[in-house]
């Protein structure tokens, strides 16, 4: 079975459109799976989480939604979503049911038990994939400790565990992720959680692969998009994306229709 892989950070709405037309594929044919952040430093953060939802429900089997570290409710009131969902529809309701769904999104996923998908990356607590089914992830995402890291981590150049300039999570080396791998009989980690100028970029030579699907991230960055496609075979292609043509910036005064209310 196919998979397309893409890591939706900080994106807007026109990008779910662009990679469907662009793979000319349909969703009842095809695996999707989302890697986290969805809202944020953006100006279409509830459009886009509304409609990654509507396709989960329409697609239940095909859909898959990881958590970011953005689909918390701390992170949303720093950097956009909460203001968004306020200036849209006048109150906090809207941010309160869709901060409340983010508890329930998993975590990590695991494709034909050979590449394990997160948004972040490894954590020292955790050694084996059991470790991670048997979480109480129905939470808010702490501040410290396994789950944070898997949302939080970033792997490195240097070998072993490093304190990360994130101010959560950790940094892992080759060592770590290739110790993780063979632990688990994994062939490849596919995570999110950074900018990278392609859309894409290997890493502890080709054990672990970064994937952005934000393009010119935060309208200013220039940077590629890319997805990740895995067909039947386990074989890899990278499709890029440029930035959809912008008609300026968007009337952020306008009050939206209260339709969720």
């Amino acid at each position: 079975m196919e998979y397309h892989y893409v890591s939706f950070f900080f994106i807007c709405l026109f990008l779910i459109f662009s990679f469907c037309c662009k793979l000319s594929v349909q969703c009842p044919d095809t695996n999707y799976l989302f890697m986290g952040d969805y809202v944020d430093r953006g100006y279409y953060s509830v459009e886009t989480v509304t409609l990654l939802v509507a396709l989960k429900v329409r697609y239940p089997q095909r859909i898959t939604i990881l958590r970011g570290n953005h689909e918390s409710r701390q992170i949303t009131q720093v950097y956009g979503f909460y203001d968004e969902c306020l200036r849209k529809y006048g109150s906090a309701n809207v941010w309160k049911i869709f901060t409340d769904l983010f508890d329930y999104f998993p975590l990590t996923a695991l494709v034909e038990s050979e590449i394990f998908c997160l948004h972040g990356g490894l954590s020292p607590s955790i050694e084996t994939l059991d470790n991670i089914r048997n979480f109480d992830r129905v939470q808010e995402v702490p501040h410290e400790g396994p789950m944070c890291d898997l949302l939080w981590s970033d792997p490195d150049d240097r070998c072993g565990w490093g304190i990360s300039p994130r101010g959560a999570g950790y940094t892992f080396g080759q060592d770590i992720s290739e110790q993780f791998n063979h632990t688990n009989s994994l062939k490849l980690i596919a995570r999110a959680h950074q900018l990278v100028m392609e859309g894409y970029n290997w890493g502890h030579e080709q054990k672990v692969v970064t994937i952005f699907s934000a393009p010119n991230y935060c309208y200013r960055c220039g940077n590629m998009a890319s997805i990740l496609e895995v067909d039947d075979c386990q074989g890899h292609t990278f499709i890029q994306f440029e930035p959809a043509p912008r008609r300026g910036e968007p009337d952020v005064t306008r009050r939206t229709p209260d339709y969720f209310l």
